[in-house]
């Protein structure tokens, strides 16, 4: 097998035992800022979801305009046709498909699994017209190596993880960022255990309040998710 359908073969997997049947905080957490960034334009604008898996958020999207979601998990990508026959979907490899003209392009946990991540994101430039707006998200490297709950990495699971440096790069050649910011306070070895763990969340809850609390972990960085809003050059 090569490369490419040994990582085909692993999502179709992946999708079917993990996101099909439920979400977790963190999808949801997404969605929630991919919203906000969407409300209150003037038009319906057309847009391409990369990596879209189950097609759980393409059906979210429809809300907004028409889309297209593409994914390299084939069999995924067939039933996910069945669930929202109003959205176009494409099943391939991404980097070999040809997408251009979208005013968004929504892109959720894909960069990490690219093997050419600048490859990748000039791909993702492509596919908006000039001034198209990029909503991405994508793991933060310092809290995941900082995290029990991750596992190693199975046969066609590529993992790179970046920060929010690192990310910065990555996008600088073909975006203007907007806005960025984490979500979802995740991590519990060293600072990590102290700043999410029980104790702390229970303290600063009465001192601060809940949401508070939360909100200053996602701006100091302590977010599973980098949140980016950037456009087109």
């Amino acid at each position: 097998m090569t490369a490419i359908e040994i990582q085909r073969e692993f999502w179709n997997e992946w999708n079917a035992e993990y996101r099909e049947c439920s979400q977790w905080e963190g999808s949801h957490d997404q969605l929630r800022v991919v919203r906000r960034w969407l409300q209150g334009r003037p038009w319906a604008p057309r847009i391409l979801e990369a990596g879209c898996g189950t097609g759980w958020t393409v059906g979210e999207l429809l809300a907004y305009g028409s889309v297209v979601g593409t994914d390299l998990a084939d069999e995924v990508i067939e039933r996910a046709k069945q669930r929202f026959p109003r959205a176009e979907f494409i099943a391939g490899d991404f980097m070999e498909l040809e997408f251009s003209g979208f005013d968004v392009v929504v892109c959720l946990e894909v960069l990490t699994h690219m093997a050419d991540q600048p490859a990748f994101v000039a791909k993702l430039a492509q596919a908006l017209k000039p001034g198209g707006e990029l909503l991405l998200g994508t793991q933060n490297r310092p809290v995941l190596e900082h995290s029990s709950k991750v596992q190693p990495p199975k046969p066609g699971q590529l993992r790179r993880w970046v920060d929010r440096k690192e990310l910065r790069a990555l996008l600088a050649p073909h975006f203007d960022i907007l806005e960025m910011r984490t979500i979802t306070p995740e991590g519990d070895k060293g600072l990590y255990r102290y700043v999410n763990g029980r104790v702390a969340r229970k303290v600063m809850g009465v001192l601060i309040g809940a949401d508070k609390w939360r909100r200053w972990r996602e701006r100091m960085g302590f977010g599973w998710t980098i949140m980016v809003r950037a456009k087109r050059k």
